[in-house]
């Protein structure tokens, strides 16, 4: 049975449970669970990280933890119970976790590796509390440093500053708001700005010394030395090195590492130096040789200076090598380092070329103690402390020194007798009171110890030597007295065996005869002669002496006048001793009662360090001398005191305060001395306004709180000793003692006077005088004394008196103190308080103060609300409201609205200003109860003054919630504000409801509600939905979802307005949107109906909801781009999920309504609107600039155009998708996007406003702008021919103007554009069809096709790699169309596939003589319609000829909008399939080979041709593979006479086969004999291989000989001829416009009997005369009229290589096929992309603008046509986009007759027999212009270009017979052609119109040439403009309007406005019409 558990609440998990038992929760190690109940080994519980899934599992699994409960019962929440930094580390490093993850994706690999070792270190500290083996000290700083991780990985993360108080979290409930503030501001400071450390310490670690010529031991000496006073700041560093320069101790690292300690940051600058004095130890030479003598010498080595200003610039780290600098003589050596520093140079050189000093120099800072914790490893392993000379800046308290340095400055001795200078060495001894020689207390140096004797460095010959070597004696002060100095002179001789030989001595005693030390400076000394060491051995014999010359008396003139002297300077550093004479008279007055007097007045010019050496000896003296003459020294020991009080106010001294604290409780003994103290005190107080000079009576003030404390312990002790005798008396005195304190303070004075500067000394010290009063007086009466005090102030002074600051500091310390704590004593106070507070506040005077105070006052009252809840606290609350809460709001709006300062520091007193007020405001709202806010509301007098208050709060939480009110990692104190909002906004809705609604509405006030409240909802720190889980979680539990709370208050106070509703429409629509936009279900559905009210309320008023409606897509569309809203809230709008929650669906209540139809339809208009800003704004988070981010923002320019109507969203967008275009350099794209804008624009002065970047300027202004950069975007993109159509409406407009320079300019630029058209290379680019399917993709492409254009160079391995960067995106490996299931699924397919381009513009592509580069435009540029075919086997597969059964299905693509265009990419609109039977597919590719080869021969032949290799290669591939079986296999296939048989209906295709097979023969003939006179010598054996292997070829195919009509017909190449024209057979349309599959093969021609035995060599002679005539498309466009003498044999294909094989398997993204398939590819070789080419100059092998050599004989080629359809079928459906109409074939005797007419002129396109059938005109040359009537020169047309209508048809009606071949089809047939006049009848009547049932025929022929039938016309065509001034066939996309009778010359522009730059398309009934964008353009 499950029981629920008491004690095991909480535990850890320790290994991972799977859960495969029956209700198991699965666990993994390290979980934590919280447990439920428990039953037989098992528990049931939960994880705390996913509390909702509940389960069972073992309890041997679960380490129990204790934990406490909160809550006890169903919703209880269990806190461990173990130490909080714990807790708070355990949940940090699982946030981290994850994050440390992600770092890792993103590539942030520093901060991932830095974050790492942190975790890994905060594990080790973890483990290291958990043992509980540590100290206090250790766990402490164990903590300190895992808090500092802590926030240094939450900083790092971005994540919150936690506040902390002595390294545990806080509770911010448990805290006041103030104190919260306070806590976040100080560890935000500590994060800002690290306090500059005041002390500093120097690190030396001496490494060795780099020297060639070493061989002796050294001595090393460092010290930091003051340049600019000359003299050395520390003592001595001393390290011994072995002859080899490293130290001689390398395992004693303290003799070789040092700290120079307590540097202050004074001497942290350029002219302190350290300097080094090396020493060597050997002889007396440094280059002598090795003598007998064993004696060794001190003698100098060299020198070297660092400043430490350099340390603070270098790298810490680093190794320094200094320079080693010898002294040139001798005698400098004790300047040498001064001589190195002023750069002497002529002083010094260097000592050797190559010798450096290696030292480790680091400066530290801080304190000491701090260090030893920071770099614990080097005070372990040993480090020396070195000193400062003197004490430090700071002199602490219980500091023992006694130091006594000796620096051996100079001698003067005399020869002696010898005949040179001697050789001096001192030996220095510290010797005691009975003789004896004290050991160890000579030492050179830190870092040695010391020794015995000290020898001084030997200066050479030197009877004036100068040493300056200081030592250090660290004599204990016991033995000070009666100890001396003696230093021994000796003479040292480089030739009697080296001996030292004594010739005098000195010495100095330590101490005087009257307790006197040494006094510091430069002692002269006596030299007494003496030859003899036994002599020195009797201390007593020389003590006698005089030791100093200074002390000499005047009698003795002996010793005054010899020569010999010995200079030493001594310097004390003693906590014990002194040196001062007036010091030890004080402290032994009682020996001289006769020197108190002087004493006392003396004390003030002895120096501080003195006094406080003996501050407690000095203390008792003055309180011994004023027991025993109170009445004669009274006032000076008063004076005495003061002195010494203030003395310890100085930096240097105020460590001493404890000391003097410890002084009065526990050695202080003058029990009497209170009633001395007290009169004095008065006395001076009484004289205050009267004494001329006060400085000495605020000295005295200063002092009031010591004196008080000496007051009131002297009391007590007197009290205790007496039993309370007096007490009356001492009241008395007291109280006497405070009215004297009260009159002076009353006294008025003008700002400056000395009295208002007195008042202000004693107030500063006032408050620290509470805590003395308390120890003997009641709290009342100190309060009561207090009140009094302060209040007896002057009250109305003026702003500028410095009084009034001083006055507010009081009042801070006031507050800060004891008594204030106490509730008895502050309901005394805070009266006095919040006068004073008020007054400042309202004239917003030291609000910094004001601030402090007020933060202090609100901690304390939530520190006693927390312990037990006082009536008095309430009083207070409501006190501190009534007085402050009105000016706290001003004064915080005041401060908010301020300029900021400028300097930083004064920006950061801002802020805290600002956000101290904000913490205290918070705070006392915190306070209020219902009682509060009752009297609070009751309080206001009008509803005027309640309306203000409201606006004011309203207005500084608004201000509140900004994101600039706290940093942004403050979280926890935003949260608390927040929570203290809602709670006021709670109480005063009510205040609101009851006195702003009905007859006394107040639309501001309900306003300023509104907009506060959706602000609030709308704040970033309230968005759960981006927080970690564990954050949610802890917001949830401790607030709740603040956003619905206010949501449902807004949604109840709507309510609430009945009719007034209709004030906050439209104006709240865009708050209240941005509140839905907010991802909470519960919010969203109470605000959802409000928009449901509003349409109500608003169709109530006005019969629609137009302003609803737009007010409401404005709005969103801003929103959206600024990334809110997601899929959930469009369903909110929409009915298809029903919603659960309290409220209906927003159309669910609309269908109730009687305006449901306009509502229904706003919504549907808002869905679909959501849906693409949805996809814009996911598009727009993608870090790159990518096709969706365009398809996208296509997608929503559309629909605000089409569907919505706004111009001004819809420019708006044009303006962003151009910027997009920018980025991705999508030159051609942003100009046709800018196009947009341009056509929206007239040439008019209209002015317009300023919009997006534009100025205010005129719409002609804007509109020439617009031209301008869309030209020079053309120009850009290599899209040429639209910017020169742009140029010349610029020109014209320019010509108008008579603006000739600009005309000029423009003429120049187009001229530019020419000129690179004919120049400049383009590359041809890829188009892929990519599909799209599934349900993870946005609305604009999911389950759509599109047709993308590639970027340059861009294959299709590279489309596809750039297309599936997109994440979880799967290609799919097929092309066939997708079913259901993919559609449907939950996931991103993508099809991705090459295509072929099928160009609409084909005059020019069939134009003789039009240079490639043009032709290249036209080829891939206005393309609607691209081609994909797939080959698949039908039948049986004939293993030995799979061409029988090789079928292509073939898919045409028509786009919505044609390519390039606003986008790269553009959905299908419609896709027709057709299937080529295997006769018509090698048709297809034996028709592309010939025509590559024609072309091939011709740039060979034309030398276009660098290389003869393409042409070697395809003469090879098409011979090898004839012989190897191509052709062969074809003749297998269908000459058979089983396959005639079965295929009757084929005879004419196998014909025409037949017929191409020997042409191909023919062409391979000729050209093998064009090979043959260009191949180079060393392809010659290849040549001849190549005619060899064409011979086996000929007799394979069973050649002997050409036909007669094949040699009639030389190939002639060099002149172009017509082609035989054949007739296109469009296929069914069904009329939805669906794929049909018309099974009968597309090439089928019309059941006529066409051949005849004449016709047919006709036929085939024309076919071989067009060896060289133009290529055939793989467009209708390229169909063409029947000849005259044929029926149209054949059609007009220009199929890929790839029909026999699969759809391309590497460039075009199909299938792989078989080897077999492979082969056949390999058999057709053809060249890659083969396009339509001129006739006479076909395409170049351009290897630039063809594909790389492994795509030839790929897909790349271009396909025969699609839309052909079965031959039954061409009468009733005639193509609506083939260039004749459909007609029949006309009789054969009729054909015959034509055939043999004499050339005529070219005919109409139509026939008596067909009248009724319609052509389709696809040159946009207009149909009523004969080539004659042009307005401009023509160019020489071609004879394709000689049709009736300016038809593309090549009808070979020209001069000559076919039998007489090539030859007469030369260029003069153009001449002859458009020389002849046509008939009226022949062009200007239009056609009947077409039958009814033929939906996709065109209208007439007058008409624009139809390209789409079903779909919305682009409006971003550039190149459909009127432009009557071109003759010249443009492109379909640039042509120009139909005109009947065009005038001579083009009208000018002003004329004639042009219209729109598009033609208007045929109106399909199916395609709802956009509506018509109203003419607003003038103001944009």
């Amino acid at each position: 049975m499950w029981i629920p558990t008491e004690h095991e609440k909480y535990g850890v998990v320790l290994a991972s449970f799977r859960g495969t038992v029956q209700h198991g929760l699965p666990l993994e190690i390290g979980d934590t669970v919280q447990i439920l109940e428990k039953c037989e080994g098992w528990f049931r519980g939960f994880i705390l990280k996913n509390p909702n899934a509940k389960g069972i599992f073992p309890c041997s699994y679960i380490h129990l933890k204790n934990a406490h409960i909160k809550n006890k019962g169903q919703f209880e929440t269990v806190i461990p119970t173990e130490d909080s930094v714990i807790t708070e580390m355990t949940s940090t490093l699982r946030d981290w976790g994850a994050m440390w993850k992600q770092l890792y994706v993103k590539n942030e690999g520093d901060l991932f590796h830095r974050l790492w070792h942190v975790m890994n270190e905060i594990l080790d500290l973890r483990r290291q509390v958990l043992v509980g083996h540590l100290t206090h000290d250790r766990m402490r700083d164990v903590k300190q440093h895992i808090t500092a991780r802590l926030d240094w990985g939450n900083e790092q993360l971005c994540l919150d500053l936690v506040p902390r108080r002595e390294f545990s979290m806080v509770d911010p409930d448990e805290i006041s708001v103030t104190e919260l503030y306070r806590l976040m501001e100080h560890r935000h400071r500590k994060k800002d700005t690290p306090v500059p450390a005041s002390t500093h310490h120097l690190f030396v670690h001496m490494k060795s010394l780099m020297s060639a010529n070493l061989g002796e031991e050294l001595e090393v000496f460092f010290h930091i030395y003051d340049g600019r006073e000359n003299r050395p700041l520390s003592e001595r560093f001393f390290v011994r090195l072995n002859k080899s320069g490293v130290p001689k101790s390398p395992e004693k690292t303290e003799r070789q590492c040092t700290l120079f300690v307590d540097l202050g940051s004074s001497d942290l600058r350029k002219d302190v130096y350290i300097v080094v004095h090396i020493i060597r130890i050997g002889r007396m030479g440094a280059g002598e040789k090795k003598n007998l003598c064993s004696v060794q010498y001190r003698r100098p080595f060299g020198c070297a200076v660092v400043s430490i200003a350099d340390l603070l610039t270098a790298d810490s780290k680093d190794d320094h090598l200094l320079k080693v600098y010898a002294c040139n003589t001798e005698s400098e050596w004790h300047q040498i380092h001064e001589n190195i520093i002023k750069k002497a140079n002529s002083r010094y050189n260097l000592s050797g070329s190559n010798t450096g000093l290696a030292v480790a120099l680091q400066l530290l800072h801080g304190d000491i103690e701090q260090l030893r914790r920071e770099y614990m490893v080097l005070f372990t392993r040993g480090v020396s402390i070195t000193r400062k000379l003197g004490f430090s800046d700071i002199i602490m308290p219980g500091e023992m020194r006694n130091d006594l340095y000796i620096t051996l400055e100079k001698g003067e001795f005399e020869k002696g007798g010898k005949s040179v200078a001697r050789n001096v060495e001192i030996t220095v001894y510290v010797l005691d009171i009975d003789g004896q020689v004290l050991k160890s207390h000579v030492a050179a140096g830190s870092g040695e110890p010391g020794g015995d004797e000290y020898h001084s460095l030997v200066l050479y010959h030197n009877n004036s030597p100068r040493w300056a070597e200081q030592m250090k004696l660290p004599i204990p002060v016991d033995m000070f007295r009666g100890s001396h100095v003696r230093f021994e002179f000796r003479h040292c001789s480089t030739k009697d065996k080296g001996e030292k030989k004594l010739f005098g001595y000195s010495f100095v005693p330590l101490m005087q005869e009257d307790g006197r030390t040494l006094p510091d400076g430069t002692h002269e000394l006596i030299i007494h002669k003496c030859e003899e060491n036994t002599n020195l051995a009797e201390c007593s014999r020389y003590l006698k002496l005089p030791f100093s010359k200074s002390n000499l008396p005047s009698n003795n003139q002996t010793l005054k006048g010899t020569k010999e002297s010995f200079w030493v300077t001594s310097f004390l550093c003693s906590t014990k001793l002194t040196q001062n004479g007036d010091m030890l008279d004080l402290l032994k007055w009682r020996a001289h009662p006769e020197r108190i007097n002087d004493s006392l007045s003396k004390l003030k010019e002895i120096d501080g360090s003195e006094i406080v050496k003996f501050l407690q000896d000095t203390l008792d003296t003055l309180f011994g001398i004023l027991d025993e003459s109170s009445q004669r020294y009274g006032l000076k020991v008063f004076d005495s005191l003061v002195h010494i009080i203030n003395l310890l106010q100085d930096s240097k001294f105020q460590h001493f305060k404890p000391v003097m604290d410890t002084y009065i409780e526990s050695h202080f003994a003058g029990a009497l001395s209170y009633r001395d103290l007290i009169k004095v005190l008065k006395w001076y107080v009484d004289r205050i306004v009267d004494a001329e000079h006060q400085d000495h009576i605020q000295q005295v003030l200063k002092a009031s709180e010591y004196i008080f404390k000496y007051i009131i312990q002297s009391r007590r002790l007197f009290s205790l000793a007496t039993g309370g005798q007096n007490e009356e008396e001492f009241h008395v005195c007291i109280h006497e003692l405070f009215m004297s304190i009260r009159f002076f303070l009353s006294q008025e004075n003008k700002g400056t006077s000395p009295v208002t500067q007195t008042q202000a000394v004693f107030l500063r010290t006032f408050p620290a005088v509470y805590g003395e009063l308390l120890k003997i007086f009641t709290v009342r009466e100190v309060a009561g004394f207090v009140r009094e005090t302060l209040g007896s102030l002057p009250a109305a002074a003026h702003a500028e008196c410095p009084l009034e600051a001083v006055k507010l500091q009081c009042i801070a310390k006031t507050v800060e103190s004891q008594l204030y704590t106490n509730p008895e004593s502050r309901c005394i106070l805070l009266p006095v308080v919040l006068r004073l507070l008020q007054a400042h506040m309202q004239e917003q005077r030291d609000l910094v103060m004001c601030a402090r105070i007020l933060t202090s006052m609100l901690s304390l009252i939530q520190k006693e609300e927390n312990g037990a809840a006082e009536p008095s606290v309430s009083e207070e609350v409501e006190l501190i409201v009534e007085s402050l809460l009105g000016v706290l709001l001003r004064t915080i709006l005041e401060i908010t609205n301020r300029p900021q300062p400028s300097g930083p520091a004064l920006r950061l007193q801002f802020q805290d200003v600002t956000g101290e007020f904000v913490a205290c405001l918070l705070a006392l709202l915190r306070q209020m109860s219902d009682r509060h806010y009752q009297q609070l509301l009751q309080a206001f007098s009008s509803k005027d003054d309640l309306r203000d208050f409201l606006l004011q709060i309203f207005t500084v939480f608004r201000i509140l919630i900004r994101p600039e009110m706290f940093p942004k990692d403050w979280t926890v104190m935003r949260l608390v504000t927040n929570n203290v909002i809602i709670t006021t906004v709670l109480y005063l809705s009510d205040a609101l409801r009851k006195n702003f609604l009905n007859d006394k509405f107040d639309y501001k006030v309900w306003d300023s509600y509104f907009y506060l409240s959706v602000i609030f909802i709308n704040q970033p720190c309230l968005q759960l939905e981006s927080f970690s889980p564990s954050k949610r979680k802890k917001i949830l539990e401790k607030y709740g979802d603040m956003r619905v709370m206010m949501g449902c208050e807004i949604f109840s106070m709507w309510q609430n307005l009945g009719e007034h509703k209709l004030n906050f429409i439209p104006a709240m629509i865009g708050p209240f949107l941005e509140v839905t936009l907010v991802p909470q279900p519960d919010l969203r559905n109470v605000m959802i109906p409000i928009f449901h009210d509003m349409m109500d309320w608003e169709q109530r008023r006005s019969g629609n909801f137009k302003q609803v409606e737009t007010k409401l897509i404005d709005k969103l569309d801003s929103l959206m781009s600024e990334g809110k809203g997601d899929e959930t809230y469009r369903e909110l709008f929409n009915s298809i999920i029903p919603l659960f929650g309290p409220y209906p669906s927003l159309l669910k209540k609309i269908e109730r309504e009687t305006w449901r139809e306009s509502g229904i339809s706003l919504i549907a208009t808002v869905t679909r609107l959501m849906e693409r800003l949805l996809d814009y704004r996911d598009c727009m988070k993608l870090g790159e600039v990518d096709g969706k981010k365009i398809g996208c923002t296509v997608s929503l320019l559309n629909f605000y155009k089409t569907e919505l109507n706004k111009e001004e969203m819809y420019i708006r967008y044009i303006h962003k998708l151009y910027e997009l275009h920018l980025k991705a350099q999508n030159y051609t794209e942003a100009s046709y996007t800018l196009l947009l804008y341009d056509e929206l624009l007239e040439w008019s002065e209209r002015p317009l406003r300023e919009f997006l970047n534009y100025p205010m300027q005129s719409e002609w202004q804007r509109k020439e702008f617009l031209h301008l950069t869309i030209v020079q975007n053309f120009d850009r993109g290599k899209c040429w021919e639209n910017g020169i159509i742009l140029c010349r409406e610029l020109a014209d407009q320019y010509e108008s103007y008579y603006d000739y320079r600009n005309l000029s300019k423009m003429r120049m630029m187009e001229a530019s554009l020419y000129d690179k058209i004919m120049d400049q290379q383009r590359l041809e680019p890829e188009f892929f069809r990519v599909g799209f399917y599934g349900k993870k993709f946005p609305f604009f492409l999911r389950n759509k096709e599109f047709v993308c254009r590639g970027h340059d160079y861009e294959r299709l391995e590279a489309f596809q790699q750039r297309m599936l960067n997109v994440p979880h995106a799967i290609a799919m490996q097929h092309v066939n169309q997708p079913d259901q299931t993919i559609y449907q699924a939950e996931a991103q397919y993508l099809q991705i596939y090459a295509v072929t381009p099928i160009p609409e513009s084909q005059d020019v592509l069939q134009r003789d003589g039009v240079p490639d580069n043009i032709k290249s435009f036209y080829k891939f540029n206005h393309i609607w319609r691209f081609r994909y075919d797939r080959p698949f086997h039908k039948g049986t597969k004939d293993k030995e000829n799979e061409f029988k059964s090789l079928w292509v299905e073939r898919t045409t693509l028509t786009l919505v909008q044609s390519l390039p265009g606003i986008s790269r990419w553009f959905e299908v609109d419609k896709r027709e399939l057709v299937e080529v039977s295997p006769l018509e597919n090698a048709i297809e590719v034996i028709e592309n080979k010939n025509l590559q080869l024609r072309t091939l021969i011709t740039q060979c032949q034309s030398r276009q041709m660098q290389n003869i290799n393409p042409l070697t290669m395809c003469l090879n591939g098409v011979i090898d593979a004839a012989v190897n079986g191509g052709l062969a296999r074809y003749q297998e296939a269908f000459f058979v006479k089983d396959y005639i048989l079965n295929h009757p209906e084929d005879g004419e295709k196998i014909g025409r086969l037949r017929e191409l097979m020997f042409e191909q023969a023919h062409i391979l003939e000729y050209g093998l004999a064009v090979h043959e006179k260009f191949v180079p010598q060393d392809m010659k054996p290849l040549h001849k291989k190549l005619v060899d292997q064409f011979h086996l070829m000929k007799s394979s195919l069973g050649i002997q000989e050409f036909p007669a009509y094949v040699r009639a017909s030389p190939v002639h190449f060099t002149n172009g001829s017509p082609r035989t024209c054949r007739n296109s057979v469009p296929n069914i349309i069904s009329p939805d416009g669906g794929r049909v599959v018309a099974r009968r093969s597309p090439l089928s021609y019309p059941a006529v009997n066409r051949y005849s035995s004449s016709s047919l060599s006709s036929q085939a002679s024309n076919e071989v005369s067009n060896i060289t005539g133009q290529s055939e498309s793989s467009d209708e466009v390229f169909n063409m009229q029947p000849s005259p003498s044929t029926s149209s044999l054949s059609s007009n294909h220009s199929a890929s290589p790839n029909v026999t094989s699969s759809a391309p398997s590497s460039a075009r993204g199909s299938p792989q096929m078989a080897d077999k398939h492979k082969h056949s590819r390999e058999n057709a070789c053809l060249s890659p992309r083969e396009r339509p080419v001129s006739a006479i100059f076909p395409n170049s092998l351009d290897p630039a603008q063809r594909a790389p050599p492994h795509q030839i004989g790929d897909a790349t080629l271009p396909r025969s046509d699609p839309n052909l359809s079965a031959p039954d079928k061409v009468r009733t459906t005639p193509s609506s986009w083939s260039l004749d109409s459909v007609k029949e074939a006309p009789s054969f005797s009729d054909s015959v007759g034509r055939s043999l007419c004499p050339p005529v002129p070219p005919r109409p396109p139509y026939s008596a027999g067909s009248s009724s059938k319609n052509m389709r005109s696809q040159s946009p040359v207009t149909t009523s212009r004969s080539p004659q009537k042009t307005a401009a020169p023509p160019f020489t047309p071609s004879p394709t270009e000689c049709q009736s209508a300016g038809l593309v048809s090549n009808s070979p009606v020209l001069s000559g017979s076919y039998s007489s071949g090539i030859s007469s089809l030369s260029r003069c047939s153009v001449s002859e052609a458009s020389g002849t006049e046509l008939p009226a009848g022949d062009h200007a009547t239009h056609p009947p119109p077409p039958p009814a049932t033929m939906p996709n025929s065109v209208s007439s022929s007058s008409d624009e040439p139809i390209r789409r039938e079903n779909k919305t016309p682009p409006p971003y065509s550039v190149y459909e403009r009127n432009n009557p001034r071109r003759p010249v066939p443009l492109p379909h996309s640039l042509s120009i309007p139909p005109q009947m009778d065009p005038p001579a010359l083009p009208p000018k522009p002003h004329q004639l406005r042009t219209g729109s730059m598009k033609l208007d398309p045929p109106s399909d009934p199916r395609v709802p019409r956009p509506r018509p964008l109203p003419r607003k353009v003038s103001q944009l």
